[in-house]
């Protein structure tokens, strides 16, 4: 995905690695923007507070005035949903690019 950096609009994200039989929309989804150049996972700090948009369909806002706004470059996108079971799932879910 590739956003300009002075567009304010949702990353979504669509959620498939859920435990079987999992509501998701129980708990909020939470993701993380680590530079390109970090090829580590994302620390306690990293992460963002999202929304579901439907069932499966994680979102946040990004850019200026959004949960968090992001300089130009490539982002990698993580998404963490801890359902209500023993289970915290952490993906990473692609790139993002600020142009």
């Amino acid at each position: 995905m590739v956003i300009p950096a002075s567009s304010r609009e949702y990353v979504n994200v669509t959620v498939t690695a859920a435990p079987t039989g999992t509501v998701l929309t129980g708990t909020a989804p939470r993701f993380a923007f680590l530079p390109d150049t970090n090829r580590g996972n994302p620390g306690t700090g990293d992460w963002l507070t999202g929304e579901w948009d439907g069932s499966a369909t994680a979102r946040v806002l990004v850019g200026p005035g959004g949960t968090t706004t992001l300089t130009r470059g490539d982002w990698h996108v993580w998404v963490n949903i801890d359902p209500p079971s023993t289970e915290n799932v952490v993906r990473r879910a692609g790139t993002l690019t600020i142009t």
